[in-house]
């Protein structure tokens, strides 16, 4: 039976994820505490409208697909004190609560990073200075689309993009150098199923090719147990522990997928790989799921939509319950 192997919350976007035992779905769809703050462009702190719902396009704001050293940054959120504390090189850089000048010396700090980086040049075009913290720190709303989702992948695709992964020239990895936190490779998915692997790492005299790492994908959900590349092909509803989803679609990827999560390099070709090597239409990789009682799209941050609905936790149990026909 398929299971939850790994879950995550990323309190603000684009920076470090949360590691988490269980999660908790809201009734709108989106997970409690993730996406609840944003660093954005000058021009852009307040909301786009699509659908009637707000929108906030990652591409007016510090995202991985454009700044990919942000990820080499630990960034810590502690709800109950309101404080974001980010770390640089271990050590504590900024720590501030979000008051008005706590928000303006983090996004200060950020600002100060980011344009010392080689994609500081982005953030010096006109209207993009000085940078502003958004949210209130409660209420996940910064998702990439304007309808909150869950996201889901599984291990076994990651496995079997490793496999084959392109990287740039003179970047290899140490074996094991990007395997997620706690996971093991299960026996048999060293090269998985329908992945040519004939031309191995070991017969170029290079070390064999690390997994990657999960939280590369920024996937809320992540399990085991599931064929490499099935969930693409879900439809229909799926339970995951006492809670059922609709199946949405795929998750069509960008170039934050790129980054290296603890170095914040762009070190692996993943877009190229899955539509040259994979031979996929469009780089996709992990599916949307929304709660199946959701009668209609909800706006972020609205009483009724931000109600708990239900959690999940390591080790649930994964159902696909029937497809669409």
């Amino acid at each position: 039976m398929p299971r939850v192997v790994a879950l995550y919350r990323h309190p603000v976007k684009g920076f470090t994820p949360e590691p988490c035992d269980r999660i908790t779905v809201q009734r709108d769809g989106r997970i409690v505490g993730d996406r609840v703050l944003a660093f954005r462009f000058a021009d852009a702190a307040l909301p786009e409208q699509r659908g009637g719902l707000d929108y906030w396009p990652k591409a007016r704001g510090l995202a991985l697909q454009d700044f990919p050293a942000l990820a080499a940054l630990r960034l810590a959120f502690d709800a109950a004190e309101h404080r974001v504390t980010i770390f640089r090189d271990g050590a504590v850089w900024a720590s501030e609560v979000l008051d008005d000048a706590g928000r303006r010396r983090l996004a200060d700090a950020v600002a100060e990073f980011v344009l010392g980086t080689p994609e500081g040049r982005r953030l010096q075009r006109p209207g993009r200075l000085p940078l502003e913290l958004v949210g209130d720190g409660a209420h996940a709303r910064f998702q990439d689309r304007e309808q909150g989702y869950v996201s889901l992948h599984g291990r076994a695709s990651v496995l079997a993009l490793s496999a084959v992964i392109e990287r740039p020239a003179g970047i290899e990895r140490p074996a094991g150098a990007e395997r997620p936190a706690g996971a093991e490779r299960p026996a048999g998915a060293e090269r998985p199923a329908g992945v040519d692997a004939s031309a191995s790492d070991s017969t170029r005299g290079i070390a064999p090719r690390a997994p990657l790492d999960d939280r590369r994908f920024r996937s809320n959900i992540v399990i085991d147990g599931v064929d490499a590349w099935e969930e693409l092909d879900w439809s229909g509803r799926v339970r995951i522990g006492e809670l059922e989803f609709r199946v949405a679609e795929p998750i069509v990827r960008c170039l934050a997928t790129h980054a290296n999560p603890e170095t914040g390099e762009r070190d692996a070709r993943v877009l190229t790989t899955l539509t040259q090597r994979v031979g996929q239409e469009e780089p996709t990789l992990g599916t949307l799921l929304l709660p199946a009682a959701l009668p209609a799209p909800v706006r972020a941050g609205t009483e009724q939509g931000s109600a708990p609905w239900g959690d999940i936790v390591v080790g649930d149990t994964v159902e696909l319950l029937d497809a669409a026909t």
